[in-house]
């Protein structure tokens, strides 16, 4: 048994899937966010983008948040304590003690290399071992039961076996293929561990049902065994590095906070068959990922969604804001070269990371007319002393 064990144009193109859980040519009213993968890089950028949502009085307005991998860090614990939130005004006054500092806590811990070598030198697997570190550090023993009836979570998986998304949620489990698992008790942690196990290394986690776990609504081609009793998943990011799909698909206005990681150039790239393969892997992988966000963008241009975009690669300049927070490119561009892992980083990059994503959040927001707080004066850096480089 493996472990963990658990009782109309282009635009549109991008997350058509035929899932008939929702329907992306008929969005209803509503804000939704996405969190992109990145490891730690993103989980600690998102924060600050999330930071400074918060003092936009945000986060209340949210229907949905949808993440990947890093993304899913961060989300998965907003989502555990969203019921211990103190919002006045639509500003969560305990934002910073209940979910900054325990991410940040997070970040000066290394937990891939850990899990990697417990893996292989003890029972259990690697993914398993991830999920432990998160347990541990994080969540618990809570379960998709812990998270809020509203704004709805999705922590999303791949599943290696049916190569669609695999969604996490307080309501149900869902893969389209397969079906549904209703108000599931799954740990929060097992979640988190599938949405970011990174392949090869971190991937694949795997988790067995008990009989009649799943339902049906007739129109699954999968819904037979094994998948009714086995799911072998990896990062949410191989099929969705935005966490973009169960937002689009539902939503009119989306804001994609946008951490992953891009390819560097090698002048020599290897030619044995091992590592040629990884890197056109890479290749075709980085291709993805960038079509996907400039789809995103050329959509609110040309109105088919609403919302905001901003990445860790973003130029801040590119909004066009005369008083948006000094983000030089030089400065920023080496955060968005923080390696995608889960190892510890020092409090410094943190902070930067942090910084960072909001004030790229700040000034996507109000660079931007719909969102009602363009005019707004510029803030200060959450940590003012180490700015973004």
């Amino acid at each position: 048994m493996q472990d963990p064990q658990v009782s109309s144009n282009q635009p549109v193109q991008i997350v058509k899937t035929g899932s008939p859980h929702d329907d992306s040519r008929a969005p209803e009213a509503g804000i939704a966010l996405s969190l992109s993968g990145g490891g730690y890089r993103a989980m600690l950028f998102h924060i600050g983008s999330l930071w400074r949502l918060n003092e936009l009085g945000y986060l209340p307005k949210l229907k949905r948040i949808s993440s990947v991998s890093g993304g899913s860090i961060t989300a998965g614990l907003l989502g555990l304590k969203w019921g211990r939130l103190v919002f006045d005004g639509g500003i969560a006054s305990n934002f910073d003690r209940e979910v900054v500092a325990p991410i940040r806590a997070l970040g000066a811990v290394t937990i891939d290399r850990a899990s990697i070598i417990a893996g292989i030198l003890t029972p259990g697997s690697i993914a398993g071992k991830v999920t432990d570190a998160y347990r541990k550090h994080l969540f618990d023993a809570a379960t998709l039961q812990d998270l809020p009836d509203a704004p709805r979570f999705v922590i999303n998986a791949t599943s290696v076996q049916t190569g669609a998304l695999f969604r996490f949620s307080k309501p149900y489990i869902a893969d389209y293929h397969v079906g549904r698992i209703l108000k599931p008790t799954i740990e929060l942690a097992v979640a988190v561990a599938a949405s970011s196990a990174f392949p090869p290394v971190l991937s694949p986690l795997e988790i067995d049902f008990p009989p009649g776990s799943w339902t049906a609504s007739g129109r699954e081609d999968l819904h037979t065994e094994p998948y009714l009793s086995h799911a072998v998943l990896c990062d949410g990011g191989v099929y969705d590095n935005l966490g973009l799909e169960t937002t689009w698909k539902r939503y009119d206005t989306i804001l994609v906070s946008n951490g992953g990681g891009k390819m560097g150039p090698e002048q020599a790239p290897h030619t044995d068959w091992a590592r040629h393969a990884l890197r056109v892997n890479e290749l075709i992988d980085n291709q993805v990922r960038s079509l996907r966000a400039r789809q995103v963008i050329d959509s609110f241009k040309s109105g088919l969604r609403q919302g905001a975009y901003w990445g860790i690669r973003t130029d801040i300049t590119d909004y066009r804001l005369a008083d948006a927070l000094p983000c030089p490119l030089p400065q920023t561009t080496v955060l968005a070269e923080t390696k995608t892992r889960l190892k510890e980083l020092p409090d410094i990059t943190q902070e930067r990371l942090i910084n960072w994503g909001y004030a790229v959040c700040d000034a996507g927001m109000r660079a931007h007319p719909l969102h009602g707080v363009a005019g707004l004066p510029r803030p200060q850096f959450p940590y003012p002393g180490s700015a973004v480089g």
